[in-house]
């Protein structure tokens, strides 16, 4: 039985649009984008940082 790969997906800044970060996210178990509040350098303060496009 073949395994189904994560998807390799970028984190965009909400403020600044500035791509900071990468992480894997699983499609089947996980169907909205992801939100995280991260640190932004060009900010230099925590922002939202959400799912970017492809």
């Amino acid at each position: 039985m073949a395994k189904k790969k994560k998807k390799l997906i970028k984190m965009q800044c909400s403020e600044c649009k500035k791509i900071n970060y990468f992480t894997y996210k699983n499609p089947i178990s996980v169907e909205r984008k992801l939100e995280f509040k991260k640190y932004c350098p060009h900010c230099k303060k925590h922002t939202i940082h959400k799912e970017g496009k492809k």
